[in-house]
C-alpha cells in the first residue's frame, strides 16, 4: 500500500493543512487562538526533513547499492563490491560468493568502466526479499581491452536483495541483456 508518509512531501503536506487549520481557529476564535499553536507546522516541517537526512526506506536503501555498486566497479574497487554481497549468493554461472569475487577481481584488475550511468531502476520490495531490475549504460575506459572495439553497452540486470537486520545484501544478480539482446551469465562469460 502506498504511504504518503515515506516521503519528507507527506510530512510538508500535514505541515501546510495544519498551517490553515491554526490559520482559520485564528480567524474564527481570536481569542482562544494561542501563538505556540503555530509551533505545530513549524515541528511537522522540521520532522519533515529530520525523518528524511536520517531514515532511510528499503526503497532508499537498495537504491543506494545499486548506486554505490555502479560507482565502486568504476573506481575498480572490489572490495567495496564484496561489501554488499550476501555470503549466500549464487546465480546462474556463479555457485558462490567466493567464485563471483574471484570474477569480478579478475575484471576489475585493469581499466574496465569509465562511467555507467542509470537508465532505468525498478524495485519491488516484499520484506525480507526485493528484486531490483536496472537498465543501465556502460561506457568504457579508453585504456580497457573492449574500448577498441566497443566504447558503450546497454544492459539490464536483475538483482535479488535480501535483508539482513537492517541492511539489505544483494543474493543473485542476473544479467538479462546486452543491447537490447537476451543473453545470461554463460553468454558474458
Amino acid at each position: 500500500m502506498w504511504n504518503i508518509f515515506e516521503q519528507p512531501w507527506g510530512l510538508l503536506l500535514l505541515s501546510f493543512i495544519s498551517f490553515l487549520v491554526v490559520l482559520i481557529l485564528q480567524s474564527m476564535w481570536p481569542e482562544v487562538f494561542r501563538g505556540w499553536f503555530w509551533l505545530i507546522s513549524a515541528c511537522l516541517a522540521i520532522a519533515a526533513f529530520g525523518l528524511d537526512i536520517f531514515v532511510k526506506t528499503d526503497n532508499e536503501q537498495i537504491v543506494g547499492i545499486i548506486k554505490a555498486g555502479m560507482e565502486a566497479v568504476e573506481r575498480q574497487d572490489s572490495d567495496f563490491i564484496e561489501t554488499i554481497i550476501s555470503d549466500e549468493y549464487e546465480d546462474s554461472y556463479h555457485n558462490s560468493k567466493d567464485y563471483l569475487m574471484l570474477y569480478c577481481r579478475a575484471l576489475l584488475s585493469k581499466p574496465l568502466v569509465e562511467k555507467n550511468r542509470k537508465l532505468n531502476l525498478s524495485v519491488e520490495i516484499s520484506p525480507p526479499q526485493a528484486t531490483a531490475t536496472l537498465a543501465a549504460l556502460t561506457r568504457f575506459d579508453e585504456k580497457s581491452d573492449i574500448f577498441a572495439y566497443k566504447q558503450f553497452m546497454l544492459t539490464k540486470t536483475k538483482f535479488n536483495f535480501y535483508k539482513y537486520g537492517d541492511n539489505w545484501l544483494i543474493r543473485r544478480a542476473e544479467v538479462l541483456e546486452i543491447d537490447r539482446h537476451p543473453v545470461s551469465w554463460e553468454d558474458v562469460k
